[in-house]
């Protein structure tokens, strides 16, 4: 699946905000306060409200006073459009979900929610789901979309309460794959932002398949990659041989008390280390191999500040890591500060935040023409970003 277009008005800072043309790899740059996390609580939000409901998930950011924009006015709705399609290729009809979120009564509710495909350049799209204050219909015959002379037949459905998202319970039933497929995209969204107590920590009992947010379950998922994965385990150990000088083993191995240990073998020393005593770098270089050789893909994968305590030098080669992740199946968004990151990358994957009267506006770096012409001609992101070419997205 991949996300092309992201509308947002009314959230936090984004008053009203759109990201188009968006690539397999997206990254975001700009000051601080200028808008990078709250764009990854987007979908934080999203999900927290897929698995419980709406009323929680505004709970979570502090109430609606807090989650809506300032200046928005007390009837003001939070709107979020994302449009996607479920395979990467053109061919895959481009599927738009759309949410507005209102609230009264010191409770929130869904007063829109639509899921619905393009026909085509010309035609009616169909409206897979399309609810209204707990009530709406729902597509019987997705099967027959695209089909020449086919048109919708609809069922009614009657939610239990106005905020729940239609697609928590519908998205469950393989007959309604369209809705099925965006329901698992916020399940397996995830993000991280690793610290450097936590992958330190010895591990708990047993294994776990996926790194936590901060990291502190790594030594619990290398082992779960080695036992069930060895060829990828194996792979992550030649990429982190590579990345960092004089590593030539690493184990996750399990103490008497049943917990699990990281330890790392350097060369010129006889007997290995254990995490707590190998470099914040290295330790986090073996964090994102785990995170980005991860046997079952993430379908989006949030990255913030990838470039802390990281060596400069190694920042190039993380950025096609994260490319090669996108290949194997999920999309990667990333926040960064680092200008030898951004000039990793090509022009189409960088995305700058411009904050002006306290909202934030996405800008997309290939639509700036000036940019585009300055990067055609040879000049690095990361040194455009440097010298104020990207207006309002830093501190120049």
């Amino acid at each position: 699946m991949k996300i092309e277009q992201l509308r947002v008005k009314n959230f936090r800072v984004f008053r009203n905000a759109g990201a188009g043309n968006l690539s397999q790899l997206n990254v975001f740059v700009g000051p601080n306060g200028s808008g990078k996390t709250t764009l990854f609580r987007i979908f934080a939000f999203l999900s927290d409200a897929l698995r419980n409901n709406v009323t929680q998930a505004v709970n979570r950011e502090g109430g609606f006073g807090e989650l809506v924009s300032r200046g928005a006015g007390p009837d003001a709705f939070v709107e979020i459009e994302i449009k996607f399609r479920n395979a990467i290729t053109k061919k895959s009809p481009l599927t738009t979900y759309f949410l507005r979120i209102g609230h009264e009564k010191n409770r929130a509710y869904v007063e829109t929610e639509l899921l619905k495909y393009r026909r085509g350049q010309r035609g009616r799209p169909w409206h897979f789901l399309e609810f209204h204050n707990g009530k709406g219909t729902v597509i019987r015959n997705e099967e027959d979309y695209g089909k020449e002379g086919a048109t919708e037949e609809r069922e009614e459905q009657i939610l239990e309460s106005p905020d729940i998202l239609a697609i928590k319970g519908l998205g469950q039933f393989q007959r309604f794959r369209a809705v099925s497929s965006f329901r698992k995209l916020l399940e397996g969204w995830s993000v991280s932002d690793f610290k450097n107590d936590a992958l330190q920590r010895i591990g708990e009992v047993g294994a776990d398949e996926h790194l936590s947010p901060s990291g502190a379950n790594i030594a619990q998922v290398a082992k779960f990659i080695h036992d069930n994965h060895p060829e990828q385990f194996e792979e992550i150990l030649r990429k982190m041989t590579r990345r960092v000088p004089g590593i030539e083993k690493v184990e996750a191995i399990q103490n008497e008390a049943g917990q699990i240990l990281l330890r790392f073998k350097d060369g010129p020393f006889a007997d290995p280390f254990v995490s707590r005593y190998v470099s914040d770098g290295t330790l986090r270089m073996f964090a994102y191999l785990i995170l980005l050789y991860d046997p079952n893909p993430h379908p989006l994968l949030c990255i913030e500040e990838p470039e802390s305590h990281l060596y400069p030098e190694l920042l190039p080669e993380l950025a096609e890591e994260l490319r090669n992740y996108t290949v194997r199946g999920g999309q990667v968004f990333v926040s960064t500060h680092s200008p030898n990151f951004l000039n990793a990358l090509d022009i189409r994957e960088l995305f700058f935040l411009r904050k002006k009267e306290g909202h934030a506006k996405i800008i997309s770096a290939q639509d700036d023409s000036t940019l585009a012409a300055l990067f055609e001609a040879g000049n690095e992101l990361g040194w455009l970003w440097q010298h104020g070419y990207m207006k309002g997205a830093n501190l120049r």
